[in-house]
């Protein structure tokens, strides 16, 4: 178990409120299903669960994290956690053995006394709308806390913050993000006299490489000034600035007719009040014989209209005015405002959980550097409950992750070639 030297140490004493709340939140642990749970409060030490495959030890360090969870439901679990109030050896299990219940969690522990915090924490989202004002800031919220941290997680050779994509298991994270470059750019049938858009600029890899290995032109757009800075570094630096053009623009302000369109896990920064615009925007912007390809982190379908309402862990710490998308709310704007068809969709969401497992692995690995970057042990905490979070999240297939290749009305498929 990991040891949390930033913890108070475990305290006894608990007023009558916890006192009350702490017998009813057992209860709800103890039905969860599909695993067990084994907590430590002092003296206390409870078996927790149904039984299952997953094993996991919770330590409970301060009796407030009762009263946080009652009150402020997964969100408030969260932010104990940053505050060092419990811990547990494994993370990871202890997510996918919430996502597995995931129905008792949200009806259970997001009701009741963790209402009003709910209530409040909406009304919040709301405030985060992605207008074009309001997507700078959102963005710079979260790109913008330093080129630094990224670095000692991503991987070295091209800084892809998105699903990598495992050609054979003991591939590592640099082998498997080029990989995945390859299969999208081979996927879009990208020529050298193809003009590229890049929606969603990351930290110039897959422009740089794009430029490189297909000698197409590239035009790329962000708005994060941090990103937008270093991917200009880089163009310069590996001579590719009369093939690649790079803007601080954003999408909505974009002009032109592309012959190959690619966004990776940019849908995700729009806001559902936004993703009709971002659709008809691709679909104005893509040559009426053009290809598109999208990669989307996405949610159960069965989740979409609950989930795009609420504010989460991920919503009010990691990405503000995020939302996650469905294949069928994507689906339905592409045939509600495009005129684009569906070429292919394809699921990578357990590429995604192996990702995270690295840069897990790598951010664990990289403490001190990280500290001496400046970040406190509440900012370690609560990165590693995302890098946490979202990796159950993708094992226990809650959230996943997709390809979708799509073509405008011109498009034609390539020829034949063999005996095929």
């Amino acid at each position: 178990m990991r040891s949390a030297s930033t913890t108070r140490p475990l305290v006894e004493e608990a007023d009558r409120l916890t006192r009350w709340l702490r017998p009813r939140l057992l209860d709800q642990l103890d039905r969860l299903e599909g695993g067990q749970v084994t907590l430590i409060e002092g003296h206390r030490r409870h078996q927790l669960g149904q039984g299952g495959p997953l094993k996991v030890t919770l330590v409970v360090r301060d009796s407030r994290a009762w009263k946080r969870l009652a009150l402020g439901g997964t969100v408030g679990a969260a932010e104990a956690y940053m505050d060092g109030d419990w811990d547990t050896d494994d993370l990871v299990a202890l997510v996918q053995l919430l996502a597995a219940n995931l129905e008792r969690v949200n009806g259970e522990m997001e009701n009741g006394t963790a209402r009003l915090g709910r209530w409040l924490l909406s009304a919040l989202y709301r405030l985060q709308r992605n207008s074009l004002k309001g997507s700078r800031r959102n963005i710079a919220a979260h790109y913008d806390i330093g080129n630094e941290l990224f670095a000692t997680f991503l991987d070295a050779r091209h800084l892809m913050y998105s699903s990598a994509v495992f050609p054979y298991p003991e591939a590592s994270l640099e082998e498997a993000s080029t990989f995945k470059l390859d299969l999208m750019l081979d996927r879009l049938d990208v020529r050298p006299e193809h003009h590229l858009l890049e929606i969603g600029t990351g930290w110039g890899g897959l422009a740089i490489h794009a430029a490189r290995t297909r000698g197409c032109r590239v035009t790329t757009t962000t708005i994060s000034e941090e990103q937008y800075a270093h991917t200009a570094r880089r163009i310069e630096e590996e001579g590719l600035g009369d093939r690649i053009t790079l803007l601080k623009q954003d999408y909505r302000e974009l002009e032109g007719r592309f012959d190959r369109l690619i966004s990776v896990e940019m849908i995700e920064a729009v806001g559902h009040q936004y993703l009709d615009t971002y659709l008809a925007t691709l679909d104005r912007l893509l040559a009426d014989d053009g290809l598109a390809m999208l990669q989307a982190i996405t949610i159960r379908d069965q989740r979409f209209e609950a989930a795009k309402r609420e504010m989460d862990f991920i919503k009010r710490y990691i990405f503000p005015g995020g939302f996650l998308p469905s294949h069928r709310a994507i689906l339905d704007g592409l045939a509600r405002r495009t005129s684009m068809n569906v070429l292919s969709l394809d699921e990578i969401g357990t590429h995604y959980a192996r990702t995270l497992r690295e840069w897990r692995h790598r951010f664990e690995a990289n403490l001190e550097r990280v500290r001496k970057l400046g970040y406190d042990e509440r900012f370690i905490r609560m990165w590693r409950y995302y890098l946490c979070y979202c990796e159950g999240g993708f094992l226990e297939r809650s959230i996943g992750t997709c390809h979708l290749l799509l073509a405008k009305p011109g498009a034609r498929p390539a020829p034949l070639t063999g005996s095929h």
